[in-house]
């Protein structure tokens, strides 16, 4: 653990903290913004139409910056399929952005960072496309937007996310421990020490990963507080495994800020020490949560998650959400120059902290205690991801004594089954990989492990 205890943690500060070339630290000291947006559709059509659309909208924050007086903001470019399919489109928008940043920083002296994430497109049709000639296109999409200039390289990858979607839809934990934790964590492997390489050789800065096609899954599948899609119990659970996986990249290379919408960066900061990225209640125009204010608690960029770029009666939609998120950051970093951070802090947990069994497991005192609980194995991806199975288990059925959370019969029965479910389980990784291998190559038509994983 990079952190003795829990409360040493805070937003704003991280023990490894990061540079961009353009006077920006994340976890130096200070919050600050990362804006997220999406191209309008119809400027996909063309590697110009969609250049152009970068640059304006690029141009927009920057001018909403200055104009309310902020002084650092970070970018995020989370690619549309054809700047990845295409590295040379994306390589040149990293370019153009970059390029506007400088004149900015040089003129104003804002500090900017500038991240690009380019898509998972190793895919085809229903089948995962792990290694072959797609992940070669998506290394020289690496490739080009470091060369281009951004100093954040990022990716949220699917490793696992074919067994994945069979397992949740049958409330199936040991599944999601194989299909996050171990599938998963294999291919993190894989392509982190591959994403690493570039950034060393580029100079650039090998950011972070999300669970995004899997935890994220869950957690909205599971919906708000009436929806019984999932129950949250399981959800949470898909994200602790999560925990696991995504701490692959950083053994692999990477350094944070981790991804924003990377609900398990709470434990990642805990077990590495590395910035983070988080959204919540910023990110509205991308979705619902049940904890938009505990997501801020120890948060190193706060961001939007992502927004279409179009008019809004405040400006254009990246102006008014980046004015936003500032003055979230100003709020934070307030808080830290007047010597009030951690109570500002615990007032982001405990507003969402009992709202949810998800907002209850990373509230930064449970998420440190999974985070021990992954340590305590750190050398195998099974166990790890087992004990952060088991740890959030005890800790939620520990809060029955507490009598603050409150867990509907729907979520106690989940609780109940899953409990059972991994009782049931041996501590024998070889035992659990060759089961798992076996069953769900028989029963998941889609699975290809073969093709697909470096065993």
């Amino acid at each position: 653990m990079a952190y003795k205890n829990a409360d040493d943690m805070i937003f704003g500060t991280a023990v490894h903290p990061v540079k961009a070339e353009l006077g920006l630290q994340v976890g130096a000291g200070y919050v600050t913004a990362e804006v997220n947006y999406a191209p309008r559709p119809e400027a996909g059509v063309s590697k110009e139409k969609l250049v152009s659309e970068y640059r304006k909208l690029t141009t927009d924050i920057m001018a909403r910056a200055v104009q309310i007086g902020f002084p650092a903001v970070s970018l995020e470019t989370e690619h549309v399929e054809q700047m990845t399919n295409n590295p040379t489109w994306g390589g040149e928008i990293a370019h153009v952005q970059k390029t506007i940043l400088e004149e900015y920083h040089e003129e104003y002296g804002i500090k900017c960072g500038l991240r690009h994430t380019p898509g998972d497109i190793r895919e085809d049709r229903d089948l995962l496309a792990l290694i072959g000639k797609k992940y070669d296109t998506l290394m020289e999409s690496f490739e080009a937007v470091a060369e281009g200039g951004a100093d954040f390289l990022s990716i949220e990858t699917m490793g696992g996310k074919e067994v994945f979607d069979y397992a949740v839809l049958r409330n199936d934990v040991p599944g999601m421990i194989y299909s996050i934790g171990c599938l998963g964590g294999m291919d993190m492997e894989m392509i982190w020490t591959d994403i690493a390489k570039i950034a060393q050789k580029k100079n650039r800065v090998p950011a972070g990963d999300t669970d995004c096609a899997q935890a994220n899954t869950a957690m909205f599948v599971g919906g708000g507080l009436l929806d019984k899609n999932l129950a949250h119990t399981l959800a949470i659970l898909a994200r602790v495994i999560a925990g696991s996986r995504t701490l692959v990249g950083y053994e692999a290379g990477a350094k944070g800020p981790g991804k924003d919408c990377g609900y398990e960066n709470t434990i990642i900061k805990a077990i590495t020490g590395c910035p983070i990225a988080q959204e919540g209640k910023s990110a509205t125009c991308a979705h619902a949560d049940v904890m938009g204010n505990l997501t801020m608690q120890v948060c190193d960029l706060w961001s939007n998650e992502s927004v279409e770029y179009h008019g809004e009666f405040g400006g254009t939609s990246v102006q008014c959400w980046s004015q936003t998120l500032n003055m979230d950051a100003a709020l934070m970093n307030t808080s830290i120059q007047t010597g009030n951070a951690k109570m500002l802090r615990d007032l982001m947990c405990l507003s969402d902290k009992y709202r949810d069994p998800q907002g209850y497991i990373l509230a930064y005192d449970n998420a440190f205690k999974v985070g021990q609980a992954i340590v305590k194995d750190g050398n195998d991806l099974y166990l790890r991801a087992k004990n952060a199975v088991v740890e959030t288990i005890k800790i939620l059925e520990a809060s029955k004594k507490e009598g603050k959370l409150l867990m509907s019969r729907f979520e106690q029965n989940a609780l109940a089954d899953a409990k059972a479910s991994i009782d049931a389980l041996t501590n024998e990784k070889d035992t659990f990989m060759s089961d798992s291998l076996a069953k769900y190559k028989a029963e998941v038509k889609v699975f290809r492990p073969e093709a697909n994983y470096k065993w």
